[in-house]
């Protein structure tokens, strides 16, 4: 009974929030379209790093680096102590 209720719940709101955006679309598509021009952004130094980035990267590379090989070439320090 809850569940059938919910849904019927769910199904008016989405019809009546899709017929409230598709009246406030309506308006502004009738309006007359204002002759625009489209403008490029600058990508003269788009793909380079700049700033502090480069180096914050290269910092957490090199210290990933440091970290895995501390992980390959360390010692047996997981197995239990052996008690005589």
């Amino acid at each position: 009974m809850r569940s059938t209720t919910l849904a019927a719940i769910a199904a008016i709101s989405l019809i009546v929030g899709t017929s409230a955006a598709s009246a406030q679309i309506a308006p502004r598509a009738q309006a007359p379209a204002a002759q625009v021009e489209r403008a490029g952004a600058p990508t003269a130094d788009a793909g380079e790093l700049r700033g502090t980035t480069g180096w914050i990267i290269g910092a957490i590379v090199i210290g990933l680096l440091i970290w895995g090989g501390i992980e390959l070439f360390g010692g047996d320090d997981d197995e239990p102590p052996v008690s005589p």
